[in-house]
């Protein structure tokens, strides 16, 4: 889920602490070239590539860049919430003298500094996934608006109760996250209910991944047997709480948001009932777009736009638009 994704460390992670003095971003060559041209440099800031989300979109902002004729200067962050990585990547774009940055922030509040610095040596800085604190740190952000996809989700699940007495638990990522924050408030906005609501019958931390997502699913049954809707953080998130469902033996419509090719399968399976597709490759694109005509036309990006949500599954709902799971397989990112 963008920034509330499972966390994939790979084994550079463990190398972080020599790496995070050295890591440099990686300048594609022919500059020169692209500049003698009429293109130009800009730097692509992105999170941890592991991650098969932060890698579709880091890759589509490049591709976006390649068919404008430009150059790149790409950089990752080596764990969740690394701040200090990216700092030090725009730090060197700015020296490099790129046109335009475009950054995943791994902290709304950390990057604004080298932002505003960006900003002020006349470099347009565009986010992606999501936005700084405050959004308008940055030019403009292009991210899936998580509210309305728990919104979705909301409304699908309390129609597929047809009048059944509603016994919900909430498996959620740390709420102060801007993104898991998003989707459980539009999840209870979508099925009608608030934090406080006497249908909610319990609630548990994630890590969104699936091992966190079965034990706090095992332990929410355990206390609840007759829980028969879930909202959850993500869809490994999910995949775990239909481990503990089916050793359980239980009858709970799971609910998700993300739209990786695993969790549409996932969906396809009937282990998610339904699940909100986000589009990586539309923030990267629509970013790199913004870029270049602000650079090339002066026409400056400002707000903060959405890439995009669908609702993905099998068991449609009158009056809620959604998309097979089929269709979400031919649009699904991660493979």
């Amino acid at each position: 889920m963008g920034k509330c994704r499972q966390e994939k460390i790979t084994g550079r992670v463990a190398l972080a602490a020599v790496l995070a003095a050295s890591a440099l971003p990686v300048l594609t060559a022919g500059q020169a070239s692209a500049e003698e041209n009429g293109g130009y440099l800009i730097g692509i800031v992105e999170q941890q590539l592991a991650n098969p989300f932060f890698a579709m979109l880091q890759q589509s902002a490049v591709d976006r860049a390649k068919e404008l004729g430009l150059e790149t200067m790409t950089a990752e962050s080596l764990i969740a919430g690394d701040s200090a990585t990216q700092v030090n990547a725009i730090e060197n774009m700015i020296n490099r003298g790129v046109k335009g940055i475009v950054l995943d922030p791994g902290n709304a509040y950390a990057l604004v500094p080298i932002v505003e610095r960006a900003r002020e040596e006349g470099i347009v800085v565009v986010t992606t996934n999501t936005s700084l604190e405050p959004p308008e740190a940055a030019n403009a952000s292009y991210e899936t608006d998580n509210f309305q996809a728990g919104v979705l989700i909301g409304k699908w699940a309390h129609a597929m109760l047809d009048g059944a007495e509603p016994q919900v638990a909430m498996l959620d990522y740390d709420l102060s996250d801007k993104t898991a924050g998003a989707r459980h408030n539009g999840f209870l906005e979508g099925f009608g209910i608030t934090d406080d609501s006497p249908e909610i019958v319990g609630t548990a931390l994630t890590k969104a991944n699936v091992e966190t997502g079965q034990s706090e699913m095992e332990n929410l049954l355990t206390a609840h047997p007759d829980i028969n809707v879930i909202y959850t953080i993500n869809e490994p998130a999910a995949q775990g709480a239909h481990m503990a469902i089916d050793r359980f033996g239980a009858d709970v419509i799971v609910t998700s948001i993300d739209g990786s090719c695993s969790g549409v399968r996932s969906v396809a399976a009937g282990e998610i009932g339904a699940t909100v597709m986000q589009f990586p490759t539309n923030m990267g694109q629509m970013a790199v777009d913004a870029v270049h005509k602000a650079v090339t036309e002066g026409e400056m990006p400002s707000g903060v736009n959405n890439s995009g949500t669908v609702l993905i599954t099998d068991k449609p709902v009158e009056g809620i638009e959604s998309k097979s799971s089929d269709w979400g397989l031919e649009n699904c990112w991660g493979e």
